[in-house]
Formats: structure tokens, C-alpha cells, sequence
């Protein structure tokens, strides 16, 4: 099984157990989700958050059903929210073409990639406009162009009547001839500007144009398409002096030109980067104080991905899910309070829980999750398949040990009865089949053991967890308490609680072993016999961890804190 985080179908409703589910867990999720699909509500999967263990592949192997499909995780990740259909410009590319993909795709900012498609760096208005906004305190600048010749070509939609070297990158000073013929050029002598680095945009002032090529002016871009006298465009020859027709009057062209700058010296070369398996919610944390409006999303390969904006972030997150057998936080799929829980069906104790909308909300105290999913079956005027029928039957028959434990409720008895007709299943058979399905114990190694079907409890701030194994007889766990309780204890600092316990449940004798690690002040608090003194109690006629463990724990924390 691999934790690795993958993207969540946006159409999908998860119908999830707690974290190291147990077979009710894993039966009502696949039940609720087939109820669901009897209603005509598409698009409910049945998933897990844990492993499997014999009990759960006897079950699932006796009806022939797969497990449901795993989530490691539900945190909202980049991925789920970024643009993934990235416009990006060459670095190349002019600010003209910048500002048309800018305008066109309507976008803040744009990517910079090489050739190979890496991001270099990004672009955006507030960096084209440190080139476009006039600054008359130095007008020398305020002429400059770093480009070549065939890309003003371009910008311009420009005839091109000669060209020399004309893709070769250069630094560039365009003037207006505008002025007398004797005053022609002297300003630009005045600055320094050599002739090989100067164009002149001028109509048909055929008088400057022989002055520009005798000069040895780079080019003339003669403008609003008039005509080229022969001698002219002869001498341009002559001289390696480049000719361009633009179509645009003078104003205009002297703009145009301008954006034909290549955007190399504008490109902002630090930028922020995010990989698109990140948590949005950490990532909101470094938007706060990133002064660029968006982050460029990489994959594996440093390939760009997508981009992030700040008002991504602010989407909705799709990702839904429907809680069965918990309603408290602290036992769901990490990441579920940060998506949407549209749903909770469970039978135990109400836990800290809160929903951005009002939701659906069943909890019932009967014997298991799986009851009350087939009474909403029955209520609706549906019978479930007869595989459907058999999974809920093994839910309800391995949360209330067969009818045995204190939780049973007399509804709990009607819904099996209800459910052995239409699964055509004998309940001791299958009871018989579920309880001697292997030993939880003797197939797994003591971390497993502390973890499995462990659930996390937060009493008041005081953080603690129980975890419970059913086994026939308790030979097994004397064989391996020591090693099981030096996990324990690890767990338990690990975790960072301020206990850990561990309910070893005897199906046959209907007692129990609790098994206790941790705070000093509750373990000397404990009423019932030491086995082992300060770790291991004897609990007679105790199976439930909901009915009759929990209260009594939470008893002794309250009196602790009084």
C-alpha cells in the first residue's frame, strides 16, 4: 500500500469509516454507499483509512465484495485547486507578444520557460510597465530598444524591402525624422548615439531618408505604407542599411517598436514555486507574504504544472465526504476538517465536531453502524442485495459480539432477524465463521496490534487512545504482553498522549484485559484487579469499549481534574 497523496475525482462522495476501521467500519461504508446508489444518489464510493485485518477478508471474501478503495489522506492539496491549463511565453518572446497573451487570456501573470519548457522566471503588467511609462528625466532611455530587427519586422506587420542580419540581438535608439533637414541627427550626436545602433521612423521625407543611409543608420522604417523611391531603397543596399515599410502612422510605429523589446531584461527571475502535492493549507500560510500574485506549480520533474493564484485558494474545495461509525475529528481520514462532511451515521458518544452548513446527521444508540444503515434500507422501502444484506450482517454481528455485548439493543436483534432473510445467511454461522477468522494477535506484529481499530479521544484537552483486539481466549496476548506493552508505551510517546490503552476482549467469556501505558494519576485510579501491577487489569464481564470502558476512563479524568 503506498501513502503517496493522488488526486481526488471532484464528482465523488466518500463514504468513510474511522481511521483503523474494524468490520463495522468497513461493512456500513460499503452498505451506505449501495443504499445511495438504490436511491439514485451516483457517485458515492465506499473507502477506508486504514488496513484490513482476517476478520474484514473473511467477511469481504465470504461475499464477494473488494475492499473499499483506500485514502492515505483528504488534505485539500495544489493540485486540486490550481489552473493547470497554463498560457506561458518563450523568453524570447517581445513585450508585444507578452501584452497580446496578457490581454488575450485575460491572466495577471505569465510564465517565462526556456526552450526545454522550464520555468526561468514570470512576467506580468506591473513589469512591462516599467518599459511603456515615460520617464522624461531620462529620455535617452525612453527611446531604447534591446531586440532585433525582424522582430520589430513582426511587431509592426511590417514589409521588409531589405535586411541585413536582421535576427541578431541588439541594443537599439529609434528617433522620429521629424525635423529640418539641417538639424537632422544632431541630437543624437549631442548624446552619443552611434549611427550603427539608431532607426529612423520617418513618411516619405525622402531628403532625411538619403541622410539616414548616408549616415549608416541601422535601418529606416518608413511609415503609413507610402512609398520607397528606387534610389532610396538602391543606396539602403548599397550601404547595409535596413528598409521597413510599416503600415502605422508615425506614433503609432514609434510605439509599436518599442514593444518590440525582447522580454529578457523584464522577465522577473525569482519567483515562487510550489510542488502540486502540497497542502493548501500550508500553502495559505506562505501566500500571506508572497508579493507576487501567483506561484508556479512544478511537477516531479520541475516541469511547470499549473499556477496558484491567491484567488484559487479561495475556491471551494470539492473533495466530500460522509462519515459512518464516528462523528469526532480526531478518529476521521486526516484532512477531513478541511473538506466538505455532508454526512454522519454512527452509534457512539458525540465528540467535538464542527460543519461549515448544517448536514445529515443519524446517530442512534443501537449496537452498530450497520443497524442503522439497513433500517434506513427498510425505511425506504428498499431491500439491499443479498451480498449487501450478508455485509451488514457481519458488521452487526462483529460490533455486538453476536448480540452479546452490552450495546445490543432490541433493534439490533430485529435487524439481524430482518437481514438473515434476505441475505439467506444462519447468524450463528456466520458468527461462528467471523469470530474463529484468525487471531489478531498471533498475525501481527505488536505495532499493528496497539493500532488496530485504535481510535483517538480528546476529553476536555486531555489526549488518549484506546485500541481493541477481540480474541478467543487470552493465551495469545500472555505469549506476547511484554513486547505488546513496550509498543504501547512507544505509541503513546509518539503520538504525545497522555495515556494509551489497549482492550484484549475474550469473545468466549465475555471479559476482558486492559492493557495501560502512560499518566500515573489515572493508572493508581483504576478500580478494577491488577494483574500486573500498574499495567495490565482484569476487567470482568467489560466488551464494550463505547459503553462501558469510555465512561469509566472519562470518570476517572474528572475526577482527577476536580
Amino acid at each position: 500500500m503506498t501513502n503517496a497523496p493522488f488526486a481526488l475525482p471532484s464528482n465523488t462522495t466518500y463514504v468513510i469509516g474511522h481511521r483503523n476501521p474494524d468490520a463495522d467500519a468497513i461493512c456500513s461504508a460499503i452498505a451506505y454507499a449501495a443504499l445511495k446508489e438504490a436511491r439514485g444518489e451516483k457517485s458515492h464510493v465506499a473507502a477506508r483509512c486504514g488496513n484490513s485485518n482476517a476478520r474484514i477478508d473473511t467477511i469481504l471474501g465470504r461475499f464477494r465484495h473488494p475492499l473499499p478503495v483506500y485514502l492515505s489522506d483528504v488534505w485539500p492539496r495544489v493540485r486540486d485547486l490550481m489552473e493547470p491549463g497554463v498560457v506561458t511565453v518563450p523568453e524570447n518572446a517581445t513585450c508585444a507578444e507578452a501584452l497580446e497573451l496578457i490581454d488575450r487570456h485575460d491572466v495577471a501573470l505569465l510564465p517565462v520557460v526556456d526552450a526545454a519548457g522550464r520555468v526561468v522566471g514570470t512576467i506580468s503588467l506591473p513589469h512591462l510597465g516599467g518599459i511603456f511609462i515615460p520617464r522624461v528625466s531620462k529620455p535617452k532611455l525612453m527611446r531604447q530598444v534591446h531586440g532585433t530587427l525582424a522582430n520589430i519586422a513582426r511587431a509592426l506587420k511590417a514589409v521588409v524591402i531589405h535586411a541585413v542580419d536582421e535576427s541578431r540581438p541588439e541594443e537599439l535608439y529609434v528617433r522620429l525624422g521629424t525635423m529640418d533637414f539641417r538639424s537632422f541627427w544632431k541630437i543624437s550626436e549631442r548624446e552619443g548615439i552611434p549611427a550603427a545602433n539608431s532607426l529612423i521612423i520617418v513618411g516619405d521625407r525622402t531628403d532625411i531618408q538619403l541622410r539616414a543611409i548616408e549616415l549608416g543608420l541601422r535601418g529606416i522604417i518608413v511609415t503609413s505604407g507610402l512609398p520607397i523611391d528606387d534610389e532610396v531603397v538602391a543606396r539602403a543596399r548599397a550601404r547595409g542599411v535596413n528598409v521597413i515599410s510599416s503600415p502605422y502612422d508615425s506614433a503609432t510605429t514609434a510605439w509599436v517598436v518599442r514593444t518590440a523589446s525582447s522580454i529578457e531584461r523584464v522577465v522577473e527571475r525569482s519567483f515562487g514555486s510550489v510542488s502540486r502535492d502540497a497542502r493548501i493549507s500550508d500553502i495559505r500560510r506562505k501566500m500571506a507574504t508572497l508579493a507576487a500574485p501567483a506561484l508556479m506549480v512544478l511537477d516531479d520533474d520541475g516541469m511547470l504544472a499549473g499556477v496558484l493564484t491567491k484567488s484559487d485558494i479561495l475556491k471551494p474545495i470539492q473533495t466530500r465526504l460522509v462519515l459512518v461509525d464516528h462523528n469526532e475529528i480526531t478518529q476521521a481520514v486526516s484532512g477531513a476538517d478541511e473538506v466538505q462532511i455532508t454526512e454522519i451515521i454512527d452509534h457512539h458518544r458525540l465528540g467535538p465536531m464542527n460543519t461549515a452548513a448544517p448536514i445529515l446527521f443519524i446517530n442512534e444508540p443501537v449496537g452498530s453502524t450497520c443497524t442503522i444503515v439497513a433500517d434506513l434500507f427498510r425505511s425506504s422501502g428498499l431491500v439491499p442485495s443479498p451480498e449487501t444484506a450478508g455485509i451488514m450482517m457481519a458488521g452487526l454481528i462483529s460490533d455486538t459480539l453476536h448480540l452479546n455485548s452490552p450495546t445490543t439493543t432490541p433493534k439490533d436483534a430485529e435487524i439481524l432477524s430482518w437481514l438473515s432473510g434476505v441475505a439467506g445467511e444462519e447468524p450463528r454461522a456466520l458468527a461462528e465463521a467471523i469470530f474463529s477468522s484468525g487471531s489478531v494477535i498471533q498475525a501481527h506484529t505488536p505495532a499493528e496490534i496497539v493500532q488496530a481499530d485504535q481510535k483517538l479521544y480528546d476529553e476536555d484537552g486531555v489526549r488518549f487512545s484506546v485500541s481493541q483486539v477481540e480474541e478467543l481466549g487470552f493465551s495469545n496476548f500472555w505469549g506476547r504482553s511484554v513486547e505488546i506493552a513496550g509498543e504501547l508505551g512507544e505509541l503513546r510517546k509518539r503520538d504525545r498522549l497522555s495515556f494509551a490503552a489497549l482492550l484484549v476482549t475474550d469473545i468466549n467469556t465475555q471479559n476482558s484485559l486492559l492493557l495501560v501505558k502512560g499518566d500515573p494519576d489515572l493508572i493508581e485510579r483504576i478500580t478494577y484487579s491488577q494483574i500486573q501491577k500498574d499495567e495490565i487489569f482484569d476487567l470482568p464481564g467489560i466488551v464494550s469499549r463505547k459503553k462501558q470502558l469510555i465512561p469509566y476512563l472519562t470518570s476517572l479524568l474528572r475526577e482527577i481534574r476536580s
